[in-house]
């Protein structure tokens, strides 16, 4: 049995449609992963063989000012289910973030790649890694980044709101990374299941701005608005933002997985089935 924890979440609601055989989801009702005893328990019952980990606290801003919180849900939550993981020796899933990286580097990510996160929220997923690697060798880590889908908020919703109330508006140029469609993360994530211990990059091929995120979804929604460059110091927010959030999707080549279609394609097809 597959366990989705997090599964009324964006991506964990994507993935209980995708994942096929016999699939289960929790969220927060049942069952609380900061608590060891918590995890342990519902772990223990259903005695899973694989677990996904889908659940995070992913307010980027609100990480800085609730830090306490941010690395209890996203660190020490994750080694509990590391630790639970391992006592019934079942693998565990852990989807991660592009912010665990500084965006220094002028080409894309690769797996392999240092870490160095610029905002407590990447600092805390990157606590969750770790866990997960140091407390059990039956693993897989999967990165992903600007994330989209029908169940949640997310910067494609936003845009088509703002432009439908406002004649314009202003989106940062000089942040770039790969908008990526969360089903298409849950279809990729079902292949490297079955595949080897490890991490890897999930998203959408191609790249741009979210200025450029934000040209495509007013073109394709037909929103003749105006859109303005701004640069990150335009706005102020209390967490520093990677220059480069591109993630190279290198292993699931390696592994003869097809990396996902490209991000425009995703977002044509997410456009015409929200």
């Amino acid at each position: 049995m597959i366990l989705v924890v997090g599964s009324r979440g964006m991506l964990g609601h994507d993935l209980m449609q995708v994942l096929t055989g016999d699939v289960r989801g929790v969220d927060i009702e049942e069952i609380d992963i900061t608590s060891f005893e918590s995890t342990r328990r519902v772990l223990l019952t259903l005695k899973p063989e694989v677990v996904v980990n889908a659940a995070a606290y992913t307010d980027v801003d609100g990480c800085e000012t609730k830090r306490e919180l941010a690395m209890q849900v996203n660190g020490e939550g994750v080694a509990h289910l590391a630790l639970a993981a391992r006592e019934i020796g079942a693998k565990l899933v852990h989807v991660s973030t592009d912010y665990v990286f500084d965006g220094s580097k002028k080409g894309p990510y690769d797996e392999w790649d240092c870490t160095n996160p610029i905002n407590i929220y990447g600092v805390s997923k990157l606590m969750g890694e770790r866990f997960v690697s140091t407390l059990t060798n039956r693993f897989q880590i999967v990165r992903t980044s600007w994330l989209y889908g029908s169940n949640g908020r997310n910067f494609v919703e936003t845009i088509i709101k703002l432009l439908s109330e406002r004649e314009s508006i202003e989106v940062v140029d000089d942040q770039t990374g790969c908008p990526t469609y969360t089903y298409d993360v849950a279809r990729k994530l079902r292949e490297v299941v079955g595949k080897g211990y490890g991490i890897y990059h999930i998203t959408n091929t191609g790249n741009c701005s979210w200025y450029d995120f934000a040209l495509a979804i007013a073109l394709k929604m037909g929103l003749k608005k105006q859109i303005t460059p701004v640069s990150s110091e335009r706005f102020r927010r209390p967490a520093k933002r990677p220059a480069n959030s591109v993630l190279g999707n290198t292993i699931l080549r390696l592994e003869s997985i097809g990396e996902p279609r490209h991000w425009k394609d995703a977002l044509g097809e997410y456009l015409k089935t929200r």
